[in-house]
């Protein structure tokens, strides 16, 4: 236990209290090593599996097409749904180093199961030969121990992705200027040591599991995962551990709970003297100043003759009167949650669902040599137009539009968002015309000497799809990066990995979504008049026309999204405040308990 020291903090009014805080020892960067270790193995462990499995489930385990991506779907729905549980235990129970020790030692286990599927004949179904007219699928059995192996990495990742991004940022002291340069320079590490493990899983251990052996393909990111287990055990030690301060949902709770005990209440102009206006001296959320959107819950703040006030100011019974402060609080969330909706169908135009399929339908040798690039790979061009959009976005664009509208960030975050958007409408757009020159091809001049038991390969080159994906990349330049920044910086302080859940929410709706999608439109379509969009064999679909439906569907998005962009009124604008109802002013970040 750290030792006390006595600090004064002041409180409300002329009042003072003197509590006693622990000295908290920050080490910094003498914990990267072993925090940024964690996370780059980690990550080559995650997306070293996770990238591949389109192939490795329809060419090891059988899997019809339809049903691999479906499951895929649903399988990374449920992992980024988990982070919003993930966030709730780790801040209101745990604390982000247990959290995150149990999601790397769940993670491996997950890992090592799926291994063993490959590894044990008696785990998969036979091999289907390529010109095996029908394929063995795997048996109940089978796939029950690969769902334990996909269960167990849900449970992993629902762990660790909310929380390994705050606990290296609490390794810093935020009230130093050290500290402050420490946590930016952590952030460009963080993001460094994620691309350069995506560069290693789409190029070494992809070729690895596709060209090799699936084995020791998926033994690979096994064996970094453990080691990640281990790097991040070994700085126990020296880390800064933050206790938990408990649900902040309890507070959202009593706001509609007593808004509703009071709905008989009318509110009026003068309701605005009435309102009852208290925040604790140690809140770390920044006050904010009434708003006149969703009225109703400013119900729960009317101040009424039966209700009581604590010495110190605070409600005695917070079920019944609540802050003004409280309900600004749920109105910025639910403010957020309109264009959270506008994010899932983001995230449903912006994944290019049966890229690796394509892929495995087209000419995909390297130059004139004889070298196979793996379907996965091709991933790797949106994020290279990623790292390379970025730079110059912070670099050239934003001081161009500086000047041009005199914004510190050169545009609104709203604005980079919708950017982003449009982009969807346009990646799908040349995906649909990319797919009819492949399918084209395929059917009029196929790839001679080449077989493969889901139809002819396309002498059209897969290097034809690096413009579709260059163009999402870019959207996620603007979007994803713009998404993150916009649900940080609009939820209360003490919701930040709540916020954080948010983002992996709104991407596993969008992955439910892209599940029913491919499923309605592959039964809808296999009777009608145009065949089956989506069949085994794509030469014999119409997976363009899937394209264009995905890019009406974000061109209503687009629609939607400016809607809201107009309506939305961001974190501290307000009325201008009346007698209770103060002006926004920001409090100290206060060193919290350390274990």
């Amino acid at each position: 236990m750290a030792e006390l020291e006595h600090k004064v903090f002041p409180g409300r009014g002329d009042s003072a209290e003197e509590v006693e805080e622990p000295v908290i020892n920050y080490r910094g960067i003498k914990a990267m090593p072993y925090i940024l270790g964690n996370e780059t193995f980690e990550k080559l462990g995650a997306i070293g599996t996770l990238s591949n499995l389109q192939v490795y489930l329809t060419t090891v385990f059988n899997m019809k097409r339809v049903s691999a991506t479906t499951l895929l779907s649903v399988f990374h729905g449920t992992t980024n749904f988990a982070t919003l549980i993930g966030a709730f235990f780790c801040d209101t129970y745990f604390g982000r180093y247990k959290t995150l020790g149990f999601g790397s030692i769940t993670s491996t286990l997950g890992l090592l199961a799926i291994t063993l599927t490959a590894a044990l004949k008696k785990l998969h179904p036979p091999q289907c030969l390529p010109d095996s007219a029908v394929c063995i699928g795997p048996t109940p059995w089978q796939m029950a121990f690969l769902l334990l192996g996909f269960a167990l990495m849900i449970v992993g990742a629902g762990t660790i992705r909310p929380c390994n991004l705050a606990f290296g940022v609490d390794q810093f002291n935020p009230h130093t200027e050290s500290g402050k340069r420490g946590i930016n320079s952590f952030f460009n590490w963080y993001f460094f040591t994620l691309t350069f493990a995506q560069l290693v899983s789409l190029t070494l251990v992809v070729y690895i599991q596709s060209d090799v052996s699936w084995p020791v393909g998926l033994g690979i990111p096994t064996i970094f995962m453990l080691i990640s287990c281990f790097v991040f055990f070994i700085g126990t030690k020296i880390y800064v551990m933050v206790k938990p301060e408990g649900s902040p949902l309890t507070s959202l709770t009593q706001v509609v709970v007593a808004a509703i005990r009071k709905r008989r209440l009318k509110l009026n102009q003068q309701h605005g003297l009435h309102l009852f206006d208290y925040t604790p001296p140690k809140s770390i959320n920044s006050r904010l100043p009434h708003t006149p959107q969703f009225r109703f819950l400013d119900k729960a703040a009317i101040l009424t003759v039966d209700d009581e006030i604590n010495p110190d100011g605070a409600s005695a019974n917070r079920w019944r009167l609540c802050s003004v402060q409280q309900v600004e609080e749920l109105k910025c969330i639910l403010r957020v949650l309109p264009i959270w909706i506008a994010a899932i169908l983001y995230h449903v135009g912006e994944r290019p669902q049966y890229l690796v399929f394509q892929a495995m339908q087209s000419n995909r040798h390297l130059g004139s040599t004889s070298f196979h690039v793996p379907p996965a790979t091709y991933a790797i061009f949106q994020m290279i137009a990623l790292i390379i959009c970025l730079p110059i976005y912070d670099r050239f664009v934003v001081p161009f539009l500086r000047r041009l509208t005199g914004k510190e960030t050169g545009i609104t975050v709203l604005q980079r968002i919708g950017v982003g958007i449009f982009l969807t409408i346009a990646a799908s757009l040349v995906g649909a015309v990319v797919e009819d020159k492949r399918r084209s091809l395929a059917l009029s001049r196929p790839l001679q000497g080449v077989h493969s038991h889901h139809g002819a390969i396309s002498s059209m080159s897969a290097f034809w799809l690096v413009p579709q994906l260059s163009i999402v990349g870019l959207a996620e330049a603007f979007a994803s990066v713009g998404l993150s920044e916009f649900f940080y910086k609009q939820f209360p302080e003490n919701m930040k990995s709540f916020a954080g859940s948010l983002f992996f929410c709104a991407m596993a709706v969008s992955s439910y979504i892209n599940g029913f999608l491919i499923s309605g439109v592959h039964q809808w379509t296999n009777k009608s008049w145009s065949g089956n969009w989506l069949p085994e064999d794509l030469n014999k679909g119409r997976l363009d026309y899937f394209y264009y439906l995905v890019a009406c569907l974000c061109a209503f998005n687009f629609c939607y999204f400016l809607v809201c962009a107009k309506w939305y009124r961001y974190k501290g604008t307000g009325e201008t405040p009346t007698a209770n109802v103060v002006e926004l002013q920001h409090k100290k970040y206060m060193d919290k308990m350390i274990v």
